[in-house]
């Protein structure tokens, strides 16, 4: 089964979104989420095949609403994250299914600082290895560069005329393929999701090289 009654769900969901209405289509609910979870984990068990991953979260529907100015208790999308065996790999893969909005992302949300400050340093020593990851044909294909926050200027103790300062002042390193409605419901749809999570993998490889290196090439990892 395809993905259709997934996004028509979730299109009906984002218009009703209340506990009454939800708790009278919960049994729809649960079937959506038993053919969307069936997805996720298929989707999952390909790139397994791929790459080392040590955890598959498939997201609940429910919303912490606890300190959000938004109480609407369901999101309006599903998604599942897919984590790379740490420590010797980095980086993480996103599925994200919203009708209208639905999208594939992986890389690094948010860096704790040794990491952050690891990565800056890097690109300020040699941004050459990072141009050409982001240079190459399959990257150019699928993502518009490397996005995310970032500072209005230069990170402390960072020269804002450095020649890589536009990557330094990240606070987020994150690829990200958008898909229409139609695409995401083409026969072609997990193909597509898996070809692009492989053309992440140069970049996620040079970011784990970095994490787990100092600024010597020494590793890190006891």
């Amino acid at each position: 089964m395809g993905l259709q009654p997934t996004l028509d769900f979730l299109v009906k969901l984002e218009k009703n979104n209340n506990r009454e209405w939800f708790a009278e289509n919960k049994t729809e609910f649960q079937r959506i989420e038993g053919i969307s979870r069936s997805y996720f984990n298929e989707v999952g068990e390909e790139l397994k095949k791929q790459d080392s991953i040590e955890n598959i979260q498939v997201y609940r529907i429910y919303r912490d609403v606890r300190f959000s100015k938004d109480k609407s208790p369901y999101k309006k999308y599903l998604g599942a994250w897919y984590s790379r065996t740490k420590p010797f790999f980095r980086g993480s893969y996103y599925l994200h299914l919203e009708p209208g909005n639905s999208f594939v992302e992986g890389g690094f949300w948010n860096p704790e600082a040794p990491d952050l400050k690891r990565i800056r340093k890097e690109f300020e020593l040699d941004d050459s290895e990072i141009r050409d990851i982001m240079q190459a044909p399959d990257f150019v294909k699928y993502f518009n560069g490397i996005e995310g926050e970032e500072l209005k200027s230069a990170p402390k103790d960072f020269d804002k005329s450095h020649k890589a300062i536009n990557l330094i002042r990240k606070k987020q390193f994150l690829v990200v393929r958008r898909f229409t409605d139609k695409e995401v419901l083409d026969k072609n749809f997990k193909k597509e999701v898996l070809a692009t999570f492989t053309a992440m993998r140069p970049y996620f490889d040079y970011m784990s090289d970095v994490l787990t290196t100092n600024l010597n090439g020494e590793s890190v990892i006891e």
